[in-house]
């Protein structure tokens, strides 16, 4: 078996006194966990890494990349939003649940958006790394139990989930391939206009990267199982990112899966990584019992992976916290 190298977990930023902070630190440290991906504004986050300097922790400011809810300056910039095949914007039309607000990587004044908060984040001083989610398109396949949830039977493609459609989208690709993608009926033109608006979303991460380069901050993101997958379910290819962490959201029950499919899963995006970089296999640990927990770790190494990422800390028990202990990281 691979040796561990990294643990780390997702959370939510929560107003609560410092004495508390730490003592949820003394958890984070007495479970071997050292990376920290923490959804939290500029001035959280800083205070945060001034509260952790004497943790073995590590700081990584997590941004909502390209999904935006309620976010004041984006719904006063309505031609900034994806477009659905009913020409219907992801604003004023919020498919599966209410915070889904796409905006749309064809846009370039949200582009620009997008850039400056990454800036802003990338900004500051002690962070590990600018950690990107939601960096795809709305789900136009939803996992199948996720289906069953929402009471949808996804057999085919449904024009409401299927966005990409923003008129700068459709016009830069109808000047290249001639024809409007509302109009493709052909198999390998829509194979094109597919992995087309995938490369506008690869393009915004190239750009973001050179941002993180130049402020000297690592960048990493939470991303779909793998890029087969992730093509599919939510044009999100990537293949070719080169992030410095990768952290593919392997969370079996979504998909009707058990250990081994999350085994496959790691074996199947583990070749994506970028060679200097770590990969982390993100588990969900509401659906893992600790002994459960303990067989995923194992198989994801297996497989593979550097390490593992929890989500979240509110399903973090104390008998997880024993199982996690046995596996010893060999990096700090």
């Amino acid at each position: 078996m691979r040796t561990l190298k990294k643990l780390g977990i997702w959370f939510n930023y929560k107003f609560k006194p410092e004495n508390e902070w730490l003592k949820f630190f003394d958890k984070l440290n007495e479970a071997n966990i050292s990376e920290c991906f923490i959804n939290a504004n500029s001035s959280q986050l800083s205070y945060l890494i001034s509260l952790s300097n004497n943790y073995n922790l590590n700081i990584h400011g997590w941004m909502w990349t390209l999904n935006r809810p309620y976010d004041a300056k984006s719904s006063k910039n309505l031609h900034w939003y994806s477009v659905n095949k009913n020409g219907q914007n992801s604003y004023e039309y919020r498919p599966y649940v209410d915070y889904y607000q796409w905006l749309s990587p064809f846009s370039e004044g949200a582009r620009e958006y997008i850039k400056d908060n990454f800036s802003k984040i990338a900004s500051i001083e002690g962070l590990s790394s600018v950690h990107l989610d939601y960096v795809r398109y709305c789900d136009i396949f939803l996992p199948i139990n996720l289906q069953k949830y929402y009471k949808i039977d996804q057999t085919h493609e449904f024009p409401e989930y299927d966005f990409g459609y923003h008129p700068n989208g459709r016009n830069r690709f109808k000047n290249t391939f001639g024809v409007d993608p509302m109009d493709i009926v052909d198999a390998q033109i829509s194979k094109e206009w597919k992995q087309f608006r995938c490369d506008a979303v690869s393009s915004l991460v190239k750009e973001l990267k050179s941002i993180a380069r130049n402020k000297d901050k690592k960048i990493s993101a939470a991303v779909f199982p793998y890029p087969e997958m992730s093509r599919e379910m939510v044009l999100q290819d990537w293949s070719s990112w080169c992030l410095d962490i990768i952290c593919p959201m392997n969370y079996h029950h979504f998909y009707d899966g058990d250990i081994d499919w999350i085994a496959d899963s790691v074996s199947k995006g583990i070749k994506y990584k970028k060679p200097d970089g770590i990969y982390l296999s993100g588990l969900f640990l509401g659906s893992l019992s600790p002994s459960k927990l303990k067989k995923a770790i194992r198989s994801c190494l297996n497989s593979g992976a550097d390490g593992v990422c929890l989500f979240n800390d509110e399903y973090l028990t104390m008998d997880h916290i024993n199982i996690i202990k046995s596996f010893q990281p060999t990096e700090k």
